[in-house]
């Protein structure tokens, strides 16, 4: 009956591919469905964004052996920097050692120290050393280190809490030197501190350079990281520290201070530019070292040192722990 397009067959199913579908201008109805949206141009594998995108994320990531970043391994390379990481007890994950080595003085030194501490040694090809090292300069020797676990900076008061002390901690801001961080860790072992806090970014790592000027106080003194130093200050602010920031540009000399003897957060900036603004701001009370006008500043590792002696002298002459 005409019009009526309940009869059987009069209307076709979707997916058929029987015949053309009028007015689709020769389309097949399938062909009219959508896809839906466009990819970026970044996700199409073939698209030159994509390729572009590809190449900058791998030169981005850390490559092996790069310092300072959290969880990140690290490798030395060279005979002298090998030798002088293992007399500094520099934790060790393995030590390469290239196949059929000259050898002198410090690769033996190297081989006797690894067999008396039963390190783990391979001896691999020169081509796998420069892999480990990322291409570095290794003369045949290489000690890749184990990803340096930092403390929360919470830990470092709950510490102090359980052992009966008043706590000390030591944060730094803006350090980029390792060694510096080293020289700090070495001082808060020396007067007793409970702890070095780092912020993550823009800061010096508890890398081989850093173990090595501590001189071992590493092993013994935790280092923390703090996401954002300065709401870390106010923390420990709430857990009753006080927060004494030391810059040149403080209104009362570090003798002056009047709370040395509480619990207390010290805050070092950098050589170059101090404390930042925020940090400034967040501390309690901001304290010079007295110095001659033909010395500008000291760096962080000797003003931790003069600041964490006169706290100590402070608290009765004896450390906190």
């Amino acid at each position: 009956m005409a019009g009526n397009s309940q009869r059987r067959g009069a209307m076709r199913k979707s997916g058929t591919k029987k015949g053309m579908v009028v007015g689709s201008g020769g389309q097949r109805r399938k062909g009219l469905e959508g896809k839906g949206p466009t990819p970026r141009a970044e996700d199409r594998p073939s698209h030159p964004a994509a390729r572009r995108a590809k190449k900058a994320e791998k030169a981005s990531a850390p490559r092996r052996g790069a310092p300072g970043k959290p969880g990140a391994a690290e490798t030395v390379a060279g005979r002298n920097a090998v030798v002088e990481a293992l007399r500094a007890h520099v934790p060790v994950k393995a030590l390469y050692v290239a196949e059929r080595i000259d050898s002198d003085d410090r690769v033996r030194e190297v081989l006797k120290i690894a067999t008396e501490r039963g390190l783990p040694l391979l001896e691999a090809p020169r081509s796998e050393l420069d892999r480990v090292t990322g291409g570095a300069v290794h003369q045949g020797l290489a000690l890749a280190l184990p990803p340096y676990e930092y403390a929360e900076p919470a830990d470092l008061v709950e510490a102090a809490h359980e052992a009966g002390e008043l706590p000390l901690v030591v944060a730094l801001d803006g350090v980029t030197d390792p060694r510096n961080l080293g020289a700090v860790v070495r001082s808060a072992a020396a007067f007793g501190a409970h702890g070095v806090v780092v912020p993550e970014r823009r800061s010096a790592g508890m890398t081989a350079g850093a173990w090595k000027t501590s001189a071992g106080a590493a092993a013994r003194v935790p280092v923390a990281r703090a996401t954002n130093l300065a709401r870390t200050l106010r923390a420990y602010q709430d857990a009753g520290l006080f927060v004494v920031g030391l810059d040149s540009a403080g209104r009362t000399d570090l003798v002056d201070a009047e709370v040395l003897d509480r619990p207390l957060c010290l805050v070092v900036g950098s050589e170059a530019s101090g404390m930042s603004r925020i940090v400034t701001d967040t501390c309690d009370l901001v304290v010079r070292i007295p110095i001659v006008s033909s010395v500008e500043s000291l760096n962080a590792g000797v003003a931790a040192g003069v600041a964490l002696y006169e706290i100590t002298r402070v608290r009765g002459g004896q450390a906190p722990r």
